[in-house]
């Protein structure tokens, strides 16, 4: 059964113009950000999550990450786009400065932050609708979109926070199925992974890459198609990253259909059991999966006469029998919704409990990045409300449980290759 398809990043647009003028306006008069509630501790024997967890480069463990030490880790984080747009840079910035974000980010209990970013910033694109105004942001005045990814890099690695890339797209106009288009070869993908992967080695506040954004239809795993099979293309674009950094996870998402069953984009680990993603360097694997509720796309689960209680049975058959059976650890890289309708409420109630609360299962849990801090997510809207400052506090309240501690500060930045200064695309 084929479920609706959505396209949320289509409806994350910038400010236009005349709106952006007024907002800056009014941002540059804004009060200061409200002081949040501090990062939470956990408890929970061997594999609690604790604050001086995270050290050095990740690796895997059956269902777990674990840090340089071997202590596991848990990553509570958030969801930061506007790389992956025609912008070229994170959506807030025209407002805001990066570390006043990335702070209240921390301060919240996020101890991880996904950059989804598009392989056109790979050209030496310019951000736009970036505030660098009464000294705002001053530091990222004249750099290109991979030189203002080192500056975010780097601070957040500073304060204890880790980076997640996240291939949202082959360039700023959409998402697509396949990991390449007419227009973004696999080539290019592969080449670009390799070059974003050896300009963070030695940084170990990047732990991974996240090789591409919701595969979907025709898109399949397991078919042996060199065409469509997502799972053996996942293996070529995890031996990339890995030629240039062994020391990085690979982040790999589901499909959407499997053996006729079809849930969301990316959501679909129902094959990867049977067909695991298999790398030349071990211990490095972890898969992901999207979820989201109604605001997004009606689907069958939600109107089931059993739902909720339906819910952890679904999350079971897609993706969360690697994490029960041991196979691999599990990050739930997207999941969202604007919490408007009784359902929507329900079904992120039921998945931050699937998920493990931190008190009690500590970093023996799912992974988990929330879609998304900012506000202007068409269909989910964000942590932030829509003046960049404020706190959506009931939404974030929903994920008190399953937040965890920060980590040790990273290591080293981004090197300023040369690719980061390449002319712009006529």
């Amino acid at each position: 059964m084929r479920l609706p398809l959505h396209r949320r990043l289509s409806r994350r647009l910038a400010a236009p113009a005349a709106a952006l003028a007024a907002l800056l306006a009014a941002t540059l008069a804004a009060p200061a950000v409200p002081t949040a509630h501090a990062a939470l501790t956990a408890t929970g024997g061997p594999a609690a999550a604790t604050a001086s967890a995270g050290a050095g480069f990740w690796h895997t463990s059956g269902r777990q990450i674990l840090d340089e030490a071997g202590t596991p880790v848990r990553i509570a984080g958030i969801n930061w786009f506007g790389f992956e747009t025609s912008n070229y840079v994170p959506h807030g910035l025209w407002s805001r400065d990066y570390k006043s974000m990335i702070d209240q980010m921390k301060s919240l209990g996020y101890n991880t932050i996904r950059l989804p970013y598009s392989d056109d910033i790979f050209k030496g694109t310019t951000p736009t609708s970036l505030n660098t105004s009464g000294g705002m942001n001053a530091d990222l005045v004249g750099l290109n979109s991979l030189g203002v990814m080192d500056k975010l890099v780097n601070y957040a690695g500073s304060v204890g926070m880790k980076v997640i890339l996240d291939r949202h797209r082959p360039d700023s106009a959409g998402q697509s199925a396949l990991w390449y288009t007419s227009s973004v070869p696999e080539s290019t993908w592969l080449a670009n992974l390799k070059s974003i992967a050896a300009r963070y080695a030695g940084n170990s506040a990047v732990v991974g890459i996240d090789l591409h954004n919701e595969p979907h239809d025709p898109a399949c795993w397991g078919c042996g198609d060199q065409a469509t099979d997502w799972r053996l293309a996942a293996q070529r674009g995890g031996e990339a990253v890995l030629s240039a950094n062994s020391k990085l996870l690979i982040f790999v998402e589901g499909v959407q259909t499997f053996n006729g069953s079809s849930t969301w984009w990316g959501g679909n680990l129902q094959g990867a059991g049977q067909y695991p993603v298999q790398l030349s360097v071990a211990n490095r694997v972890v898969y992901s999966a999207h979820d989201y509720a109604t605001s997004v796309a009606q689907q069958p689960w939600f109107s089931d006469p059993s739902f909720p209680a339906n819910m952890p049975g679904v999350w079971d058959k897609n993706w969360g029998y690697l994490f029960n059976q041991n196979i691999a650890p599990v990050w739930v890289g997207e999941f969202g919704t604007t919490l408007q309708s009784t359902v929507d409420q329900q079904w992120l109630k039921a998945l931050v409990q699937y998920m493990r609360p931190t008190a009690t299962a500590g970093a023996d849990s799912f992974q988990w990045t929330f879609w998304s801090w900012n506000p202007n997510s068409g269909d989910t809207g964000g942590i932030l409300n829509d003046d960049w400052t404020t706190v959506n506090t009931v939404k974030d309240g929903y994920l008190a449980s399953v937040k965890s501690p920060g980590f040790t500060g990273g290591s080293g930045g981004g090197t300023g290759d040369t690719q980061a200064r390449r002319c712009r695309p006529g």
